[in-house]
Formats: C-alpha cells, sequence, structure tokens
C-alpha cells in the first residue's frame, strides 16, 4: 500500500525507577490561534486535525480498559519512566499531508505488558479526549513500532498536537494516531 510509512528506526533509552528524579518536561502553552482543518501549524511546521484540548497533568490518566487481567491509570509520569523511545517519522494523512517529526515516548507493548489483555483479545480502541475513536489490532499495537508520544522534537508534546500523549503507529495511516489520547479500551 503506497500511502504506508516505511518502518521506523526505533532507539531505546535506558528505563528510569520509580525513585528516579524525571527531568521537567513543562506543560505547553496553548496557542493563541489554532489553525484550520489539514492547516500549517506555523509554531511547529505540522498540519492540524481534530479539536485541541487543554489537559491539566495534574489529574491526567491514561486508562486502559476492557478485556485485561489488570485495568490501568496510568499518570504521564508512568509512562515516563518506562524505557524510552526516540524515531523520526512521518504521519502520513492520504490525500492531506505527510508531516516527518522526531518523537519519544513509551513503547505501546510496555504498557500492554502492564494490563495484560486476555486470550479473547484481539483490538484496541482509542479514545481521544476530543471524542475521536479509532481502532487498531493487537497485533498492530504489539508489532514493536507502535509507541505512546510525549516528547516531539526534544519538547513536551504541543498542545495543538496532542499533549500529553499521542498513539504513534508508524506504518500506519494518520487517523490512527491519536492525539490527547485518554483511554485504550481492549476488545
Amino acid at each position: 500500500m503506497p500511502w504506508l510509512n516505511p518502518l521506523p528506526a526505533l532507539f531505546l533509552a535506558a528505563r528510569l525507577g520509580a525513585g528516579d528524579p524525571l527531568p521537567p518536561l513543562p506543560q505547553p502553552p496553548t496557542p493563541a490561534v489554532t489553525p484550520k482543518y489539514t492547516e500549517l501549524d506555523p509554531a511547529t511546521g505540522l498540519h492540524m486535525t481534530g479539536t485541541p484540548q487543554r489537559i491539566d497533568l495534574a489529574g491526567y490518566r491514561l486508562r486502559v480498559t476492557g478485556k485485561v487481567l489488570h485495568p490501568l491509570a496510568l499518570r504521564y509520569d508512568d509512562l515516563r519512566r518506562m524505557p524510552r523511545l526516540t524515531s523520526r517519522e512521518v504521519i502520513a494523512c492520504r490525500g492531506y499531508f505527510e508531516d516527518y517529526a522526531n518523537w519519544a515516548g513509551c513503547a505501546l507493548t510496555a504498557v500492554l505488558d502492564r494490563a495484560e489483555p486476555r486470550p479473547a483479545a484481539r483490538q484496541l480502541e482509542l479514545v481521544s479526549a476530543d471524542g475521536y475513536r479509532t481502532t487498531v489490532t493487537l497485533q498492530e499495537a504489539r508489532s514493536g513500532y507502535a509507541f505512546l508520544a510525549y516528547e516531539w522534537e526534544g519538547k513536551a508534546l504541543p498542545v495543538l498536537h496532542g499533549f500529553p500523549v499521542k498513539a504513534s503507529f508508524p506504518g500506519l495511516p494518520g487517523n490512527k494516531w491519536v492525539k490527547w489520547l485518554v483511554e485504550i479500551r481492549v476488545e
């Protein structure tokens, strides 16, 4: 399929322990102007999709629910303490744009391993704070390339592009890269 991205080069960094201090990653400001759908964001050079959400880190939890042995409610720093991946990726929205950027986050497999999907699980429904939902197969989620991005170009993910967490699926179209991720429902 021509819209598929080539498989990424993911780089794994050292894992932080539960008591290790995390480097600060300040909450990004909300921009004064939001570009229209698929317009270029001049601050990042990325195209805008979705309805920007302002999510307070103090109350943020990424819930992992559904057909799992251990439902989870992960804080932002819980994700940042997992092994860190970095990758240069293209987000391709066929017929609209291709955006290239450096992303960092944790492997989706690390989160799924903690939750332990039940044998009957076949897919994930990804839920955004703006109400957007999409699904990926459990096989796609466990590909080794899927990750939960919380950084863009070495900084906290911009508000317009998914802060605090964006699901990243290299090789899949951009509509699978869910911004403002608040729930992963295992089905």
